[in-house]
């Protein structure tokens, strides 16, 4: 099986999904809603600073992994 087509249709239904929930407006549906409620965003500081910490992280790992800055 071609990883580039998996991928792609990883992502298509993502954006698919993303794309009805937008137009739905039905509240808590969307991934940064779901994300927020995840992590209890309005709610919790230690939720704030895990997502932080999470989003952060990954970003950076996935940086470096994309430009090859560590094997």
């Amino acid at each position: 099986m071609d990883p580039d087509i998996v991928w792609a249709a990883i992502i298509s239904v993502g954006l698919a999904y993303e794309t009805y929930t937008l137009l739905d407006k039905r509240e808590g549906n969307t991934l940064s809603e779901v994300t927020r409620s995840l992590f209890r965003v309005h709610t919790s500081s230690v939720g704030r600073s895990a997502f932080l910490v999470v989003w952060s992280g990954f970003a950076l790992w996935f940086a470096g992994h994309v430009l090859d800055w560590w094997a």
